[in-house]
C-alpha cells in the first residue's frame, strides 16, 4: 500500500454559524461544533484511506473560547497517526469575526476512525509519511493517546467482566 503524506488529506472547512446553531445562552451550541468536527474529520480520514470510514471515538473535545452566531468557524483537520486499520485525526477549530478579521483558537479535538471495505469490515490504511517536526510531534502525541485509550479499554473490560461475575446467582456457573 502506497504511503501518504499528512498534507495529502489536510482539509480546511469554513462554516458560518447561524441562529439555528445557537444554544440558550446565545453562543454556538457545542453540538453544532462537534457535528462539523466529525464531518471534517471524516473527510480527512476518507481522503487518507480512499475508503469509507466510521468514527469510533472522540478522545477529547476542548472548547477553549465561545463562538458567536455570525462568526465563521474554520475547521482544520489532518491525520496524526495511521495504524493498521485505524487513524487518528486532529481537528483545530478557529472562530473568525468577519467584521474585525480577528481569529481565535476556539477548540481542538482528536478523533479515531476505522477504514471499512465494501463488506463493511475493517481494512488496511496507508502508512503515514511524516515530513515536518510538527507532524512528528503530533504523531508522537497520538501514539501516547492511543496507548492511553488501549489501557483504559482493558481496565473498563476487566471491570465489566468483574461486575458480570458478581451478578451471577450462586450455583449458576
Amino acid at each position: 500500500m502506497e504511503p501518504k503524506k499528512v498534507g495529502d488529506s489536510v482539509t480546511v472547512m469554513p462554516v458560518r454559524m447561524l441562529p439555528q446553531d445557537a444554544n440558550p445562552a446565545g453562543f454556538v451550541h457545542g453540538g453544532a461544533i462537534l457535528k462539523q468536527v466529525d464531518l471534517v474529520g471524516g473527510i480527512v480520514a476518507m481522503r487518507h484511506c480512499r475508503s469509507a470510514v466510521v468514527t469510533v471515538s472522540i478522545d477529547r473535545m476542548d472548547f477553549l473560547t465561545p463562538a458567536h452566531v455570525g462568526e465563521v468557524m474554520v475547521f482544520k483537520g489532518s491525520v496524526n497517526y495511521a495504524g493498521s486499520t485505524s487513524i487518528e485525526v486532529g481537528v483545530r477549530v478557529e472562530a473568525e469575526d468577519l467584521m474585525t478579521g480577528a481569529i481565535r483558537h476556539a477548540g481542538s479535538a482528536y478523533l479515531t476512525f476505522v477504514a471499512m471495505d465494501a463488506d463493511r469490515r475493517p481494512t488496511a490504511v496507508p502508512p503515514l509519511v511524516l515530513e515536518t517536526p510538527a507532524e512528528r510531534r503530533r504523531h508522537a502525541e497520538a501514539l501516547t493517546r492511543r496507548e492511553t485509550r488501549l489501557v483504559e479499554r482493558r481496565r473498563e473490560k476487566a471491570g465489566q467482566d468483574q461486575a458480570r461475575s458478581e451478578e451471577k446467582p450462586a450455583g449458576h456457573g
